[in-house]
């Protein structure tokens, strides 16, 4: 086995691995059909994921220099075998 090049987990590493686990979390929360936490244990967990992960609806995709996006769609036709 190769040896790891690092002996500790960057905190980018550790922050991903304790997000996902929140989301594990609360995944096994919304379909069980008991509740698994109280309300307040979610409100914790949703306010700790929006320190690690992302707020997508503020992510704006743009083009070159910041102009309008190109999108291409590509039609490829095969031959039915047989």
């Amino acid at each position: 086995m190769a040896t790891r090049k690092q002996l500790w987990h960057p905190d980018e590493v550790r922050q991903k691995i304790q997000a996902s686990q929140l989301i594990n979390r609360l995944t096994d929360h919304i379909n069980s059909e008991k509740p698994l936490m109280d309300s307040s244990q979610v409100t914790a967990a949703i306010k700790l994921l929006g320190k690690v992960l992302p707020d997508l609806s503020a992510t704006a995709i743009t083009g070159e220099d910041g102009g309008p996006l190109k999108v291409m769609f590509e039609t490829v036709y095969e031959r039915p075998k047989g």
